[in-house]
């Protein structure tokens, strides 16, 4: 796998979808585009909020991408244009200092999150110039990580616009620490599958130190994303940093329990690491130690020997000051229960038994009960879409994403496919005429796709 980002020579005219985007950014900006950048988004196949809590996950970059076409210069100004119109234009100056504004997360602010990330990386003071016109083929607000390919694409567009260079896992890094300027606490998969992806190939994703590893997904089935069409955006809403801090809290109270230095431990996979436990001990200590019961402020305040403003300021983040109840003991069963999934889920792949798609199965239904149940991510409209999937043929689905809303994942066998593809439409979407207009972008099989990349007018 070669380090770097490629830059890939292209004939325009063999692509009709670059050639469209030059054809918008000629007639906006009245020159031609110096390059183009295109990031993928991901569905992950297991591993759901657990990347945050450093466990690997499994995900593989889909062929729906943010795509951007690029002009560099010595205007002084950054010009971002959206192929779609409900994307307003916005101009921005090179010479003084990003802002973005968090309480409302529109499109460019994720954009300006690649782009800060670069600046600060390398410490550049005055930023090239840039004229930019945005494509994108994913669902926003689907679950498929459109706003963390655009970060990626941004930050890949501000390197090379600077004439600068970095690993695909240096870009990764970076651009999973600067989302987080938009408020999003996430953990690094998003990122790390867009730049590190590679076609034909699954990726089990490791942390600390990151690393990507291929996983060969068994032959005889293929994997399906079917769009609950409830739009969920993780920076518009307090859902996802909520369980952040529900695991960062557990992981306080489970090292405070046992005797370690719990005040410098973030995440719950470093509890583990420091009692040396395997995730089945780890599923007992949690038993043990947390009470199913929701915990308060005042309670964990006083389990932890900290004062009211020390946990406000230590624990929460801006968005979760508000909580009062936190449900330590269901967070920390799924970390730890999906975290053993996703392990089964390589070694199966890894060791293809005669049973593969049903193991695999199991373990996605597994895994989506898990979401449901114990982290509370899904919403009735995932979970009927998810009971209709298993119905119409599929051997697993769960959700896919942050959840709230966007997409499931489906393993179907490959001879069932089309029957597969008729029932969800009949089932789900043609009922219900918003879900109708939507079909053809929210249901689609998905093959492994390749990661982000310059491209090059040949």
């Amino acid at each position: 796998m070669a380090t770097n980002p490629p830059k890939l020579k292209t004939a325009l005219s063999a692509n009709e979808r670059l050639q469209n985007l030059k054809n918008t950014f000629e007639t906006k900006y009245g020159e031609a585009p110096h390059f183009y950048a295109c990031a993928p988004g991901r569905v992950n196949l297991i591993g759901e909020h657990i990347d945050y809590c450093g466990y690997s996950v499994l995900p593989m970059a889909i062929e729906q991408n943010i795509l951007a076409a690029v002009s560099v210069s010595d205007s002084g100004t950054m010009q971002l244009a959206n192929t779609h119109p409900q994307y307003k234009d916005f101009t921005v100056s090179c010479t003084e200092d990003i802002s973005i504004d968090r309480a409302n997360p529109q499109w460019h602010y994720y954009f300006l999150c690649g782009v800060k990330g670069i600046q600060e990386s390398f410490g550049i003071t005055h930023l090239s110039g840039m004229s930019c016109v945005v494509d994108g083929t994913i669902p926003p607000s689907s679950g498929l990580s459109s706003s963390s390919a655009l970060v990626c694409c941004a930050g890949l567009v501000t390197m090379e616009a600077n004439h600068k260079s970095l690993s695909k896992v240096a870009l990764a890094e970076i651009c999973a620490k600067c989302e987080r300027y938009i408020g999003t606490e996430g953990g690094g998969m998003d990122q790390s599958i867009s730049f590190l992806a590679e076609k034909g190939t699954a990726k089990l994703i490791e942390f600390q130190p990151l690393r990507a590893t291929d996983v060969k997904l068994p032959d005889g089935a293929v994997f399906v994303i079917s769009n609950c069409c409830v739009e969920m955006n993780k920076a518009a809403s307090s859902h996802f940093n909520i369980r952040v801090v529900e695991c960062r809290i557990a992981t306080k109270m489970l090292a405070k329990a046992r005797g370690l230095e719990w005040s410098r431990l973030l995440k719950l996979v470093q509890v583990q690491t420091e009692l040396k436990a395997s995730l089945e001990e780890m599923w007992a200590l949690v038993d043990e130690v947390l009470h199913p019961e929701p915990y308060s402020r005042d309670e964990i305040c006083e389990a932890l020997g900290v004062t009211s403003e020390q946990f406000s300021t230590d624990l929460l983040s801006a968005n979760t000051q508000h909580v009062t109840q936190f449900k330590l003991h269901q967070r920390a069963k799924h970390v730890y229960s999906e975290a053993a999934r996703v392990l089964q889920f390589k070694s199966v792949c890894d060791s293809q038994p005669a049973e593969s798609v049903q193991l695999l199965g199991d373990l996605m239904n597994q895994s989506h009960a898990s979401c449901r149940d114990l982290y509370e991510c899904s919403c009735p409209e995932l979970d009927q879409l998810v009971d209709i999937c298993l119905r119409s043929g599929a051997v697993g689905s769960r959700l896919t994403g942050a959840g709230w809303g966007g997409c499931a994942v489906s393993m179907v066998p490959s001879e069932k496919v089309e029957s597969f593809l008729q029932a969800v439409r009949e089932a789900y979407y043609k009922p219900d005429p918003r879900r109708a207009a939507m079909e053809k972008q929210s249901l689609f099989v998905s093959k492994p796709g390749g990661g982000a990349a310059i491209f090059l007018e040949e």
